[in-house]
């Protein structure tokens, strides 16, 4: 019991203990984002029309200024739409 409550005190200590305060994580965080070039989102979506409830996973891709991908599965069926974006052009892909 007495170790328990040693380690406890101690990680209690690491943690109150830390350099960064919260602007430092705020600006640090913000000068990420700042700087990406790209990124990767993922997600669930649930939509609900009277009893039935549609489940899709999603999934953007961000690349340099306009380039983006969507995708859309639905779970039930594993049906997949394909939203790419380049420059001026716009491709809806369906599997």
């Amino acid at each position: 019991m007495k170790k328990i409550f040693l380690f406890l005190i101690v990680c209690l200590l690491f943690v109150g203990c830390s350099k960064s305060s919260k602007d430092n994580i705020i600006e640090n965080v913000t000068n990420k984002l700042a700087n990406m070039d790209n990124y990767r989102l993922s997600g669930t979506l649930s939509i609900s029309s009277n009893d039935d409830t549609y489940n899709y996973d999603i999934v953007v891709s961000h690349k340099e200024k306009d380039d983006y991908r969507v995708s859309i599965t639905n779970k039930s069926n594993n049906h997949e739409q394909i939203i790419l974006k380049s420059n001026d052009e716009v491709y809806v892909i369906t599997c």
